[in-house]
């Protein structure tokens, strides 16, 4: 049982550590290198990680929509791709609905390497590449260089408020286990031994009553052997 409860913790931890991570804004400073559309195939494998399809653009009978990307560069040269969808009111609770506006503001940013513009760009979501999915863009800041890193104070803001709002939780938890709990299992516990106690004196009454019936019933065949009773 504890090592029952050791995995089922860290999987626990786990799942709360993945949704974290894919839901909370992250802050990553780039080159814009390219803007544009594409009709992107949303297939139920990959539909969770895109928004949802009355928020902005509709699918196509073919399960097509049409959605804005952002290619950039990081400060190591690598490439990496955003893609630039409202999320709507639902889920992620972001309450984008500019994805247009930051389209502009995206090809107005666009530099070469020659003459780079850093900027930083604030999303949240994952990059599979197997499965086609991208961040989500929600804000662009340009910054001074590629050295320079903003703090990413939505996500410590947001990560401050769940620790408090989880340590109330525990809090509340631990006085209800206090107060309504562990006095519940006090009672029973008490009532189970009185159970057992009252079960003992019950066998040993039983068991008593049972020598001295067997004490009568052999004296009482002794007497037929000539024996006097005890």
């Amino acid at each position: 049982m504890h090592y029952v409860k050791v995995v089922l913790g860290v999987l626990l931890g786990v799942v709360v550590f993945a949704f974290l991570d894919y839901a909370l804004p992250s802050k990553n400073t780039v080159r814009i290198t390219n803007t544009y559309n594409r009709l992107t195939y949303i297939s139920p494998t990959n539909s969770i990680f895109y928004a949802s399809d009355d928020t902005g653009t509709v699918e196509n009978q073919q399960g097509q929509r049409d959605i804005r990307f952002i290619d950039t560069v990081r400060p190591n040269g690598k490439v990496f791709v955003y893609r630039n969808e409202d999320t709507g009111w639902i889920w992620p609770p972001y309450f984008k609905y500019d994805s247009s506006n930051l389209h502009s503001e995206a090809t107005n940013l666009q530099s070469t390497a020659q003459a780079p513009q850093w900027v930083s760009i604030t999303a949240y979501g994952w990059r599979i590449p197997w499965l086609s999915t991208y961040p989500n863009a929600i804000s662009i800041d340009t910054v001074a260089g590629p050295n320079e890193h903003p703090r990413n104070w939505p996500a410590m803001i947001i990560l401050i408020v769940l620790f408090f709002v989880l340590l109330l939780v525990w809090r509340m938890w631990a006085q209800f286990r206090q107060r309504t709990i562990d006095p519940a299992v006090a009672r029973v516990d008490q009532a189970w031994d009185g159970v057992e106690n009252r079960a003992d004196a019950a066998r040993d009454r039983v068991v008593s009553e049972a020598s001295e019936a067997k004490g009568k019933v052999s004296g009482w065949m002794g007497t037929w052997r000539g024996k006097p009773r005890p």
